[in-house]
């Protein structure tokens, strides 16, 4: 393996990177939201209060809210990732394992658990859900007659052809007893609160979790044409085909429509997201003495944003600058290697970069875990392919092979937080023309 150059620019990247995720600390984020007017009196107004915390940053929004609830919390169920169930012995927290990136019966016994609990609300208590990325896997309720199984494999199929957010998570709503605002349903008519940590590009409260509170604009007809255009209905189980054309023929009730009076009951918000992150990187590179940009927001084809975003790196002339950009690409994987899509954008990006001998850049998830591995992202420094080629490593093969994840560990140039706890989508930070 080769060692990673230490060098200002790869110092600066991660005081960057560090300065973005400790922005959007999620029970920070909880406190703040639950300390504001219209949040306190909407918890001095309930005599009982239930708490669901979903997602990769449930156990700090948990605990957190447990501590401003105070003795009205009556039950409390934090589903979370693997490795942070641990109870807290002062904590009346019940932690329970949800799995990601695709669900398995941990997921269905922790939406059974959470729905039993809530069964117990009646219409002056006030349920809070916080929720955070990951939630839509870690929280899994199937339709009647549709195997676990047969959704996992239809999630697999989306992945793997290259599905973004919105697509994945339309189809898993009309999968699903408890997303599209299922939730909501099995309430009892009882006051809800979502404080919500987006890993959604844009904060579309429908694709955040698939939209457990929220109410959801697409149909059953949307999800068959997702599967259409993604070239994968044939391969999609019966199991699964069948309740969807039902969906459309009018025999399965939708998903709960903006119109549902229900939603009356329910207020949605949005405490922290991608732009928090940014705001607060934007900060911490002025602080270190860059000039800062702002790219175009990281969507579509890793490959294709490579490009893009090689471009308008070489079109700057300044000085110390420092470009910033957030949001999810997608990675239409190809080949049966290791990388999730911050390190695949990385990888592409060096390969466009070649030549460049002025432009380092970071491209990581803001969880601490980018796709199926250890690494939250990878680095791009102007020697990148030159120490791969001295250690026969080739960029192109590694990236037809969607190997990026192999690559950047050889190199020695892998980010490698452990889970931060937060999530809200990838950051890429690039320094230009650095004197």
């Amino acid at each position: 393996m080769a060692t990673r150059p230490n060098t200002p620019p790869h110092a600066d990247l991660g005081k960057i990177y560090r300065a973005a995720i400790d922005a959007v600390e999620p029970g920070a984020l909880i406190a703040k939201a639950l300390a504001s007017d219209e949040i306190d009196s909407m918890l001095a107004g309930s005599p009982r209060i239930f708490l669901l915390a979903i997602g990769k940053a449930a156990r700090a929004m948990a605990l957190q809210a447990e501590k401003s609830i105070g003795a009205k919390l009556t039950g409390a169920i934090a589903v979370v990732p693997e490795g942070l169930a641990t109870p807290q012995s002062d904590s009346r927290v019940r932690f329970l394992v949800g799995a990601h990136p695709l669900p398995d019966e941990r997921s269905v016994a922790a939406a059974d658990a959470a729905l039993a609990m809530l069964s117990q609300a009646q219409p002056d208590d006030l349920v809070i859900v916080a929720l955070s990325g990951g939630a839509s896997a870690m929280f899994v309720k199937p339709v009647t007659d549709v195997p676990l199984a047969d959704k996992i494999a239809t999630t697999k199929f989306l992945l793997r052809a290259g599905a973004n957010i919105r697509e994945l998570n339309l189809v898993r709503k009309h999968l699903s007893q408890v997303k599209g605002g299922g939730l909501v349903r099995a309430i009892n008519g009882a006051r809800v609160l979502t404080l919500i940590l987006s890993d959604v590009p844009g904060n579309d409260l429908a694709t955040i979790g698939s939209g457990v509170t929220a109410a959801d604009p697409t149909t059953f007809a949307d999800a068959i044409a997702v599967l259409k255009r993604r070239t994968i209905w044939g391969r999609t189980p019966e199991s699964v085909r069948d309740p969807l054309e039902r969906g459309v023929a009018g025999e399965i009730a939708e998903t709960v429509k903006s119109g549902d009076p229900i939603m009356s009951r329910v207020t949605n918000m949005i405490i922290g997201d991608n732009s928090t992150a940014l705001d607060a990187a934007e900060v911490a590179a002025r602080d270190l003495g860059h000039t800062v940009m702002r790219a175009p927001a990281l969507s579509g084809e890793a490959a294709d944003l490579a490009r893009t975003l090689a471009h308008y790196l070489r079109s700057i002339r300044d000085k110390n600058v420092c470009v910033l950009s957030g949001g999810e690409p997608v990675v239409t994987v190809r080949g049966s290697g290791r990388g999730g899509r911050a390190q695949h954008l990385a990888l592409a990006l060096a390969i466009e970069l070649a030549g460049n001998a002025n432009i380092a850049a970071l491209c990581a998830g803001t969880d601490g875990i980018d796709g199926p591995t250890d690494a939250a992202g990878a680095y791009v420094f102007p020697d990148t392919l030159g120490r791969a080629e001295a250690l026969s490593l080739s960029a192109p093969d590694a990236l037809r092979r969607a190997d990026a994840y192999t690559f950047f560990k050889q190199l020695g140039d892998s980010l490698v937080t452990g889970p931060t706890g937060t999530n809200v989508t990838d950051v890429f930070i690039g320094f230009v023309n650095q004197s």
